[in-house]
């Protein structure tokens, strides 16, 4: 009787660990937000503030869980999308305090606060484990000029609040950041949060010298075989204007139009000058080598310039392949800033034991006319997240 017991609670415990899933990670992507402009056209209205389109953004972000995937050849296909680790935004979520022809811009500290209201108050997403999914966000330049000036009039000068409260949401300090106290020289945002078995990394704008110096301390405790997901503003090529200043002064002004937003001061030269129309060779095969020296880094997701692109960044020497996925702004896409159709988001699908993910564009307003038609998917794509093989 005994052994019979001891057999059947065996069996038993051999039934569940069969029937539960494969470990597996899920999270969404959006990027610049820009509060504090409008779009020309949205749903049948004109001049449509950012914080109405992305309260609509939000609403069917909300409804995804009970989605079906489509039968795309990707993972966990035609099934409920199910349960949000956790949602990323990109960046750039106050726009430039820039003077416009209808006035000034809104300050950084309003679009923080509209920002707050749709995405930190509204997200009703859950995890796994039933808990209100996370929101994080990494800054993009608009939120950085916002607090270290710019080449152009702004209106403040600067307003360090977007910033510093994207600081206090990632970095959790122990006395939080205010508009008044927030150093953008000492205060990155740069931390990392493993899930499920995969090193999440998330960064102030793009992976400098300085950037990558805490990254190399960071990876130290990461095993070779894990994967390693990094978020950012800029794409791996980056934006020479979002480097330090090598002339005059080094500061930031209307002739050299450099932004100072990254630590490393541009170095390219056409044997004349070192100018911000220059591509960032020098900087990029800097980047490459990093890179090529940590073959678990295997993806990377960005905003800045948006539209929906899945693609592999191969470095100024083609050394490495990095899975890249930009993605869509609710206000600026490259393509749905004029045909809101193609709004899209991302939604990425990790299979842990496996080690791919599946990335899904989301086309969120396929429907004008109707504000709760259900999502349409897009475009996919799978990846191997498994370390690359050495060149």
């Amino acid at each position: 009787m005994k052994n019979a017991i001891v057999l059947a609670v065996v069996l038993s415990i051999g039934l569940l660990c069969t029937a539960q899933p494969s470990a597996e990670v899920q999270f969404i992507i959006t990027s610049d937000s820009h509060y504090g402009i409008a779009r020309p056209a949205f749903r049948g209205e004109t001049n449509v503030d950012a914080h109405i389109v992305n309260q609509a953004l939000v609403a069917q972000i909300n409804r995804i869980t009970s989605a079906l995937i489509p039968s795309d050849g990707g993972l966990h296909a035609n099934r409920p999308v199910g349960s949000i680790d956790f949602l990323v935004d990109t960046g750039d979520i106050a726009n430039r305090e820039e003077k416009s022809e209808g006035g000034n811009i809104q300050t950084a500290a309003a679009s923080w606060a509209q920002f707050r209201t749709d995405y930190l108050d509204g997200l009703t997403l859950l995890d796994p484990l039933g808990r209100r999914a996370p929101v994080y966000v990494v800054p993009g330049n608009h939120d950085a000029s916002n607090a270290v000036g710019y080449y152009k009039l702004l209106a403040p000068l600067t307003d360090k609040t977007s910033m510093a409260e994207i600081y206090n949401l990632m970095m959790s300090p122990s006395q939080a950041k205010t508009a008044t106290t927030f150093d953008y020289t000492r205060d990155k945002i740069r931390v990392s949060h493993d899930v499920a078995g995969i090193h999440f990394i998330f960064l102030t704008l793009w992976p400098d010298t300085d950037t990558r110096t805490w990254m190399e301390k960071d990876l130290v405790r990461v095993g070779p075989n894990t994967p390693v997901i990094l978020f950012a503003h800029d794409p791996p090529d980056s934006d020479s204007k979002h480097f330090s200043n090598p002339n005059g002064k080094h500061d930031v002004n209307a002739i050299d139009k450099f932004e100072n937003l990254l630590s490393d001061v541009f170095a390219d030269t056409d044997g004349k000058s070192k100018s911000s129309d220059l591509p960032p060779s020098l900087e990029l095969n800097a980047w490459e080598d990093f890179l090529r020296q940590h073959p678990n880094v295997t993806a990377y997701f960005h905003g800045h310039n948006n539209w929906n692109q899945f693609y592999d960044w191969t470095g100024p020497n083609h050394t490495v392949t990095l899975h890249t996925f930009r993605v869509d702004s609710p206000m600026k896409g490259h393509v749905s800033a004029t045909d809101e159709t193609k709004l899209s988001f991302q939604i990425a699908t990790i299979d842990v034991a496996s080690r791919t993910m599946t990335v899904r564009e989301v086309l969120w307003n396929a429907d004008p006319q109707h504000a709760d038609a259900p999502i349409r998917w897009g475009a996919s794509t799978t990846v191997a997240l498994a370390p690359r093989p050495a060149r």
